[in-house]
């Protein structure tokens, strides 16, 4: 029978990049009308023209939510791939949790102080349950083919 845990904590990560999506937008709206920036009169601006004129600090959550829509895309593959093949072990539950909380722990850290040394710890650890779960996907589809 074909478990639905593994959905959860795509769930959560959705929500989580929501939740830094409203972030950014309280913290970059006001910064651009305090840099005189009217979104009424941009044409075609690009990332690099807002850190060019917004604080860093203004900047850093919304370079963390663009990070979000990045690798994680193959965490919802890879919970959609082992929720499909009934690869939902308890091992890999632990991992799709693990990779959310690091991932929350991440955009924490680069949201506030962006310190580079445990933003790369967080990534390296969350990449690294990234690959675990592939490696337990590429069972589950094996043994499910």
């Amino acid at each position: 029978m074909i478990s639905l845990a593994l959905l959860q904590p795509a769930v959560a990560l959705i929500g989580w990049t929501l939740v830094m999506l409203g972030w950014m937008l309280a913290t970059r709206l006001p910064a651009m009308r305090r840099a005189g920036i009217r979104m009424g009169t941009l044409v075609g601006s690009r990332a690099s023209d807002a850190d060019r004129s917004l604080p860093a600090e203004a900047q850093w959550k919304a370079h963390n939510y663009n990070h979000l829509l990045e690798q994680p895309v193959l965490f919802y593959a890879l919970c959609a791939i082992l929720t499909l093949a009934d690869g939902a072990s308890s091992i890999a539950l632990i991992l799709a949790w693990a990779y959310v909380a690091l991932r929350v722990a991440h955009s924490l850290v680069q949201a506030t102080s962006n310190r580079v040394k445990p933003r790369f710890i967080l990534f390296a650890v969350s990449s690294s349950c990234l690959a675990l779960m592939t490696l337990v996907a590429a069972f589950a589809v094996t043994r499910a083919g």
